[in-house]
């Protein structure tokens, strides 16, 4: 009887505000703030929100419907494309455009009218020969490793030759590399050494050593990084912390390059099919190198099964992952030719909700969040396997001398 009192919209109010108060806990939390003043603060402000819940709930009803009305319609309704710059005139340098992500926007770019030059690993792969063949003579290819100084000034040299006294528009910041599966335990050194090489130190140097002539157009430097980099994926501890890196290397140029007039833009995509991971043969090879690069001690407590089918779930999330780039393509060119570009895209989707997620939610959530979304490991490491075998069957031994202890009493009391 009593649950028929609540009413749904006290229901929906209580989640707002379970909601409202969570992310507030969670933010204080991180903040490292003074907890005392800060909650009283929060406290305040829940007593003032129920409050005016309680006084204006019908008409705070009405207005988030009226809010979604006009959402529904402001989807439907066709507008105006948003003012863009124009593409002439304008050099952009892109990384790691042998596949994926760098190779199709270096394409597009290209058809626009931009004046591209593209980094590859290999000027005779797969990837440079189809650029030379489908792409302008606009489109300048160059060698670059970007985590070898001497070919990234090399190419820094050759590009200036090609601007004269021009300076460059924007600098793509695309090459990067996961070079790892499986729980930061397992995870070889030389796996998180791999990742902050590329995904970091690589494209720092690449940033300092193009950063005067972005300065001298007031260009963009626009840097396609990871959800990864702000939110705790199982079993991506190197990558995702190289991309935290990242991601904090770039909030805090955006801050220094803001008086020089250069705009700074991230790029964090949902998952697309790129570069190695649809590739069998690599799934199969960091399989082997992790396997061979295990301490027996290690191997034995974690299980073979165990890492086998963190390899197997990280292969079937590739294989399902969206071939389709073009709104990461998009993204890359909205923040080139935006007036105002944003700081952050999410290009795919899923990724605003998983953010706000994140943010909002308290952290049991967003954990269990992520686990259901990524990789939805069933084993345990064995030995919690066999800790749990050997719990289960304990507690089964004491339920039945529990039962045998029962019966014997019942039998005692028979014969009395």
């Amino acid at each position: 009887m009593m649950m028929d009192d609540y009413t749904l919209p006290f229901w929906i109010y209580l989640g707002v505000l379970a909601v409202f108060v969570g992310g507030a806990m969670k933010k204080i939390l991180a903040s490292h703030l003074s907890t005392a003043p800060t909650l009283v603060a929060w406290l305040g402000v829940t007593v003032l929100v129920e409050r005016l819940w309680a006084f204006c709930m019908p008409a705070l009803l009405l207005l988030m419907l009226l809010g979604l009305v006009w959402c529904l319609y402001s989807s439907t309704r066709t507008r105006p494309p948003p003012p863009t710059l124009s593409a002439q005139g304008k050099a952009v340098f892109i990384t790691g455009c042998d596949s994926g992500f760098g190779k199709a926007t270096a394409k597009c770019l290209d058809s626009m009218g931009f004046e591209v030059f593209a980094t590859v690993l290999d000027l005779s792969g797969e990837g440079a020969r189809e650029l030379q063949r489908t792409c302008s003579p606009h489109l300048t290819l160059l060698q670059v490793d970007i985590t070898q100084p001497q070919q990234v000034d090399q190419a820094l040299l050759d590009t200036k030759a090609k601007l004269g006294l021009r300076g460059l528009w924007a600098l793509v910041n695309n090459a990067g590399v996961c070079v790892n599966f499986g729980d930061a335990e397992l995870s070889l050194m030389s796996n998180f050494r791999g990742c902050m090489e590329v995904n970091f130190f690589g494209t720092l140097s690449v940033t300092k050593s193009f950063l005067p002539l972005l300065r001298q157009a007031k260009g963009r430097i626009i840097t396609i990084s990871s959800p990864a980099g702000d939110q705790p994926f199982p079993c991506l501890a190197a990558y995702g912390a190289s991309k935290a890196a990242l991601n904090l290397l770039i909030a805090t140029l955006r801050h220094e390059l803001e008086p020089w007039g250069v705009q700074v833009s991230t790029i964090l995509p949902s998952s697309y099919k790129t570069g190695q991971s649809i590739n069998q043969a690599y799934w199969e090879k960091q399989h082997k190198q992790l396997l061979q690069g295990l301490s027996p001690a290690l191997l034995e407590e974690y299980g073979e099964d165990y890492v086998t089918e963190t390899k197997e779930l990280f292969q079937s999330y590739a294989s399902h992952a969206n071939p389709d780039l073009t709104p990461v393509v998009d993204a890359i060119v909205q923040a080139l030719l935006s007036p105002q570009p944003q700081v952050r895209y999410f290009a795919g989707p899923g990724v605003g909700l998983m953010y706000f997620v994140h943010s909002y939610c308290p952290s049991s959530i967003s954990n269990r969040f992520l686990q259901k979304l990524f990789v939805k490991k069933k084993l345990v490491p064995r030995t919690l396997r066999k800790q749990s075998s050997f719990d289960l069957n304990l507690s089964l031994h004491n339920n039945n001398n529990n039962n045998n202890n029962n019966n014997n009493n019942n039998e005692e009391e028979k014969l009395k």
